[in-house]
């Protein structure tokens, strides 16, 4: 098994910035790829990024490009998203999800989830 912990939600204002943790322990491997979902009020769950332990190949969805970036600390088995230039439909619950395939587009098979972090972006 594999447990994910998500931190760093919170409220902020918009424009500002923020930087969602992923700490990841158990049964992990590197050849996992990790990655982060977001589910706003009302909307689906949505991909927001993906990216290997090794960090060498990330992949987003194509609104999230601008703003969004997913580092990794392999050393730390943690992930993180930085999220730049907030706005208030960035409000949403994020997770952190994990695929044991080594898909980057975790979003085509999720095996492990986090419970979720909440960002409220205020106008």
């Amino acid at each position: 098994q594999v447990q994910l912990v998500e931190s760093g939600g919170g409220l902020v204002q918009a424009g500002g910035s923020l930087r969602l943790f992923c700490a990841a322990s158990g049964r992990t491997s590197s050849n996992y790829a990790m990655g982060w979902l977001l589910q706003a009020p009302g909307k689906n769950r949505e991909f927001v990024a993906g990216i290997t332990w090794s960090g060498d190949s990330a992949a987003y969805a194509d609104s999230m490009k601008v703003r969004f970036t997913i580092p990794v600390d392999n050393t730390k088995n943690t992930v993180y998203l930085q999220i730049n230039s907030l706005k208030p439909e960035d409000t949403a619950v994020y997770y952190c999800a994990a695929n044991t395939g080594g898909n980057i587009w975790i979003n085509g098979g999720i095996n492990y989830w986090g419970k979720g972090t909440l960002v409220t972006v205020s106008s």
